[in-house]
């Protein structure tokens, strides 16, 4: 099968076209014959794209762990699903990924595809809208009625945030450029706080939950707008690694979860949520979209690699 691999650089990595071998599914595995992968760029430089579980490290990865596609072969005590089912998920951060023509992946990592979403746009689900749900709703317990500060409300898990947190009946409010406002406002945010010309400690108020997806700074200064009781969560990178017991209590990774992901692909197809690609390029232009090189971006969320017709 053909896949994209990374490849170590004087530069950083970068991905190559190679032949690999086709997967085969081993006892309670699935083979997943992918149309189209969801990319996240910062990936390439992840710990287990670049280690192994053990810590030895690891060479040749392929990148891109949330995916649409086909069910094309069924290993043994795999219950729920057939060969040419349409499915969407995501699989282990250490296994190969979906940027490539076929994957491996385990039952509880996927779900029937949304009927209403192409493959391409159900490719962008997985990972931003499991993350938006684990953090809102497992991590942070969020209520109706609670004020919520979602930093990034335009971006790949900020647009599912402010999503679900206005769906939950939460008063939304949320960081964005000013050209992204009226984007996060349909979305359902009561109110978007332009981050580049105002501090949001200075016109939010208190807030019962901050969901970070920035970092840094904006973190740091996010403990001040806390109400007593007050929760935070935050997916930057940056804080994977801290020392500091408040960010490593409030830092989290997304997992797969089926219930979730069925849960999710209910409300799409209702129309409670809306998926959405900034763009679409085949698998042999996939460096350009890791390296940030595709020109011809629309709209947003995240950029989709249409890997089979």
């Amino acid at each position: 099968m053909k896949a994209m691999q990374v490849n170590k650089a004087d530069q950083g990595p970068v991905l190559i076209l190679a032949e690999l071998p086709k997967p085969k599914a081993g006892p309670g595995e699935v083979v997943v014959h992918i149309h189209a992968a969801g990319v996240t760029p910062t990936e390439l430089l992840w710990y287990p794209t670049t280690h192994t579980k053990s810590g030895q490290t690891r060479m040749r990865a392929v990148p891109g762990h949330e995916f649409s596609g086909v069910i094309s072969e069924i290993g043994k005590d795999v219950p729920g699903f057939e060969v040419n089912d349409e499915v969407y998920g995501m699989n282990d951060w250490f296994s190969d990924g979906a940027t490539a023509e076929f994957c491996i992946t385990l039952p509880h990592s996927i779900a029937r595809k949304p009927t209403s979403l192409t493959h391409e746009l159900a490719a962008t689900v997985p990972i931003g809208a499991l993350t938006a749900w684990q953090g809102l709703f497992d991590r942070a317990q969020l209520q109706s009625g609670e004020r919520v500060l979602i930093h990034g409300g335009a971006g790949a898990v900020g647009l599912y945030a402010v999503q679900l947190a206005h769906r939950h009946k939460a008063h939304v409010i949320a960081t964005a450029s000013a050209r992204n406002a009226d984007f996060v406002r349909k979305l359902g945010a009561e109110e978007v706080i332009d981050y580049q010309t105002s501090r949001f400690e200075d016109q939010v108020g208190k807030v019962d939950v901050v969901f970070d997806g920035v970092g840094g700074e904006t973190l740091n200064r996010s403990w001040t707008v806390l109400n007593r009781g007050g929760r935070l969560v935050t997916i930057a990178a940056d804080c994977e690694g801290t020392t500091d017991p408040r960010v490593k209590g409030a830092f989290f990774i997304v997992d797969p979860n089926q219930k979730q992901l069925v849960e999710i692909a209910k409300q799409l197809d209702a129309g409670d949520l809306r998926a959405f690609a900034k763009a679409s390029i085949p698998l042999n232009e996939a460096p350009a979209a890791y390296s940030g090189a595709v020109s011809e971006k629309r709209g947003y969320g995240k950029i989709v690699i249409a890997v089979a017709a």
